[in-house]
C-alpha cells in the first residue's frame, strides 16, 4: 500500500500493547469498587515481616547491594547469549566459538576481579 508508514506486521504488536495497556487500566478500574476505603494508623504504618519499624524508610543502603545486582544481571544476561548461542552452535562455526571463547573470558577477568575486590563478601 502507497503512503503506509506502518508495516502490517507491526498492528498485532500495536494492537497487543493496546490491549495490554487497557487491561491494566480496566483492572484498577474494577478493583476501586471492591477495596478497603477506610485507612487508619496501622494500616499505613510501614510493614517489616510483621515487625515494628526500626529505621526510617529513606534509609541508606549500601553500594554492596548495588553491585551484587549488577553482578546478577551480568550473569543472567551471560546465561540469555549462551543458551541462544548454543541453539545455532552447528550454523555458526569456529568464528563464533572463538566469539564466545573471548565473550566469557571477558566475563572471568571481570569476576576475577570484582572478586579480588571483594564484592562479593557480604560483610567485612
Amino acid at each position: 500500500m502507497s503512503g503506509s508508514y506502518l508495516p502490517a506486521e507491526y498492528l498485532a504488536i500495536l494492537l497487543f500493547m493496546v490491549l495490554a495497556v487497557a487491561f491494566g487500566m480496566v483492572t484498577l478500574w474494577i478493583g476501586s469498587f471492591f477495596r478497603m476505603k477506610r485507612p487508619y494508623f496501622e494500616k499505613l504504618a510501614a510493614y517489616e515481616s510483621g515487625n515494628p519499624p526500626t529505621e526510617e524508610p529513606r534509609m541508606r543502603f549500601s553500594v554492596k547491594f548495588y553491585l551484587i545486582a549488577i553482578l546478577f544481571i551480568v550473569f543472567d544476561v551471560e546465561a540469555v547469549y549462551l543458551y541462544s548461542w548454543a541453539l545455532v552452535y552447528d550454523t555458526l562455526g569456529l568464528f563464533a566459538f572463538i566469539e564466545m571463547f573471548i565473550f566469557i573470558s571477558l566475563l572471568l577477568v571481570g569476576y576475577v576481579y570484582g572478586w579480588k575486590k571483594g564484592a562479593l563478601q557480604w560483610e567485612k
